[in-house]
């Protein structure tokens, strides 16, 4: 396996990505990590994907690896999206698959949006297509949690007393349900949070995954996802913040759509169901290159 790691400059700043190559001839598979302000590293999970393809991640401005300017008005959907068509330019990948897992999902369809060529496949990994409907899917899971917990998250969040450890820890049971069900998280996970800038996530989302409260809390492209003229997978995990019915709901408004559901999952079943995941997607991207 091979690995080449090196920095590209984008409006603002410099993003550092990272290539593997293991031998595969395919056409490369981009992958747009999480977050916002999280890393690519629990994403290296998907590099045994190299086999057939080159796999390419990269830690977007402002975090992970990435450098890091202090200037709020960066943290804007339209600059990531920006920030994408650039890495691809520096990278010269003309022809690209692109993979993106949960906030990696709103930047790949606003990216598919601006029409942008050489696309030839899109996975929507885990998706938040759409702000308001993922607060309302949070406002269904936090009513299943235990009183004490949905207690304290609706006392912290109406005295703003978010960052507190009573406040985090509720959230870490909600997201030991939701986000990752594997006991305990993997290293990748831990250090992801690390290596995240929590100063982006706030901005840009909120203080938590069910409190949405930053310049995405209006972002909906439902009513454009007909627009998207690329072969599309869509998956998520049966127990997951991005939710089954929204997941279907989403691949349902895409021409010729597919989805796949992983039962003994949450948000992360590239990790808690690795071999199936790496199974579906690559099954996927072949065909979508004899498709498109």
């Amino acid at each position: 396996m091979e690995i080449s790691e090196g920095f590209v400059k984008v409006k603002g700043g410099e993003v550092w990505y990272r290539r593997v190559k293991n031998g595969g001839e395919g056409i490369p598979l981009l992958v747009l990590h999480g977050g916002p302000g999280n890393s690519h590293l629990p994403l290296e999970a998907l590099d045994v994907l190299s086999k057939h393809r080159e796999v390419i991640y990269y830690d977007q401005l402002g975090s992970g690896f990435s450098q890091r300017p202090d200037h709020d008005d960066l943290w804007r959907l339209e600059r990531f999206v920006e920030e994408l068509g650039q890495v691809r330019k520096e990278l010269a990948l003309e022809e690209v698959h692109i993979l993106g897992h949960s906030w990696g999902t709103t930047l790949l369809s606003a990216y598919l949006l601006t029409r942008p060529a050489g696309v030839r496949s899109a996975v929507f990994s885990s998706s938040c297509l759409s702000a308001p409907r993922w607060a309302d899917d949070q406002k269904r899971l936090l009513k299943e949690m235990p009183a004490d917990v949905q207690a304290t998250i609706e006392r912290c969040e109406t005295e703003g007393n978010t960052d507190n450890k009573e406040y985090k820890e509720a959230t870490q049971t909600y997201y030991k349900k939701h986000v990752c069900r594997l006991d305990p998280w993997p290293e990748a996970m831990e250090k992801a949070f690390t290596l995240g800038n929590p100063d982006i996530y706030l901005t840009m989302w909120g203080p938590s995954e069910f409190c949405v409260t930053g310049n995405l809390k209006e972002y909906d492209c439902t009513p454009r996802l007909h627009e998207i003229n690329v072969p599309s997978l869509f998956l998520c995990g049966r127990h997951d913040e991005a939710t089954p019915e929204s997941t279907l709901y989403f691949s349902s408004l895409v021409p010729d759509a597919s989805y796949h559901i992983f039962e003994d999952s949450s948000h992360t079943p590239y990790l808690e169901q690795h071999e199936e995941y790496i199974s579906v997607v690559s099954s996927f991207l072949p065909e979508a290159e004899r498709k498109a």
